[in-house]
């Protein structure tokens, strides 16, 4: 083999590396605090047949935060202005950090959205009334949203659990990740605002799956 021709098979071995790397780079949505309301909720907070104001798209399809905000108040404590995500929902449900439940009071366990059984409720108070939630605050599981497609290329299936790899100045491991796997998802790997700060991760930064 040539010079010319071993440097032109090292460099595409680089380019097919980045190229490989790329394809695995999974960004990150970083999840304040939020709320999912219900019809049923929703006509009691603002109102009878009241439609959710579109504020900004999400990073997943169809997925939209909302201009209205309502109070939540715990036991202990409450948070104003939270933001409501859209589309309504089945069930409402509550968002928050470990942090955020010592300001609430309220021992909301770790749990993929929906599971919602056995989970401490809050009261949300909007302009027009309030609801007394019996269940439906959670800490969410940090996942990972992909396609059929992404999750093929990349040797996994639905409800895996896997680990990811971050970078910068303070680049870890995070463990027991959900993998959800969708044909209306998009690639993003969801966070709480706790989980962000311990990492130095921003909307828009990216993890890698570890192997």
């Amino acid at each position: 083999m040539s010079q010319e021709e071993l440097i032109k098979k090292v460099v595409d071995n680089v380019i097919k590396q980045l190229q490989e790397f790329d394809e695995m780079k999974i960004p990150i949505g970083v999840s304040n605090r939020h709320v999912h309301v219900s019809r049923q909720d929703l006509d009691i907070l603002f109102g009878k047949g009241y439609e959710l104001t579109k504020r900004a798209d999400l990073g997943q399809p169809g997925q939209f935060a909302a201009e209205e905000t309502v109070t939540v108040r715990g036991p202990k404590g409450e948070f104003q202005k939270v933001r409501i995500l859209g589309p309504v929902r089945e069930q409402s449900q509550v968002e928050i950090s470990l942090t955020d439940g010592f300001q609430l009071g309220v021992k909301a366990p770790i749990k993929e959205s929906g599971q919602l059984d056995g989970t401490p409720g809050v009261t949300l108070i909007g302009p027009r009334g309030m609801v007394d939630m019996p269940q439906g605050t959670i800490v969410a599981l940090r996942h990972i949203h992909m396609t059929p497609e992404q999750a093929s290329r990349m040797g996994l299936k639905d409800k895996d659990i896997v680990e990811v790899e971050t970078y910068g100045e303070r680049a870890g491991v995070l463990g027991n990740v959900l993998v959800r796997v969708s044909d209306k998802y998009a690639l993003e790997m969801h966070v709480d605002i706790d989980e962000a700060n311990a990492c130095l991760l921003k909307n828009k930064d990216y993890v890698k799956i570890k192997r």
